[in-house]
């Protein structure tokens, strides 16, 4: 005997939502979306191995935890020092012009909207070649560090 077309697709609609949680229920943080000009943002110094002229914004999550998201502010002219992270880094360029340098590969010059991926334990360096600063959104992987690197990156 044919299973009518109606309860067929009720069955599989209950069979698709089965041990999936309601949405309420999963959402255990409110959305965000701001911008990095936002006044209300909390900017604070960068690792010391940058040095002044570095400021980091905490967008989401906790820095000592995996998943964290920042804006990283450099101002115009300044450069990152060598250095790597524990974590990998998934950034995209907000304002300015920014150029970063990977070990053993040709440097990128990054305008607002361009992303990168940095893989965790790179040796890497930034300048914000722009007047005005440059701002970087990051996404880690794991807990934010910057740890630096000695060596040449060629």
């Amino acid at each position: 005997m044919p299973v009518p077309s109606r309860t067929l697709l009720a069955v599989l609609a209950v069979a698709a939502t089965m041990g999936q949680p309601a949405m309420a229920q999963t959402m255990s943080e409110p959305p965000l979306a701001t911008e990095a000009s936002d006044p209300s943002l909390k900017w604070g110094p960068c690792p010391e191995i940058f040095g002044a002229g570095c400021e980091i914004a905490v967008l989401h999550g906790d820095p000592g935890k995996p998943n964290a998201d920042i804006f990283l502010r450099i101002a115009g002219g300044n450069t990152l020092a060598a250095h790597t992270h524990t974590s990998a880094e998934r950034m995209v360029l907000v304002t300015g012009r920014l150029e970063v340098k990977y070990l053993r590969a040709p440097a990128a010059t990054l305008l607002p909207g361009s992303y990168a991926f940095g893989p965790a334990g790179l040796p890497h360096k930034a300048m914000c070649l722009s007047k005005a600063p440059c701002t970087l959104f990051i996404a880690f992987e794991g807990p934010v560090d910057a740890l630096a690197h000695a060596g040449p990156l060629d």
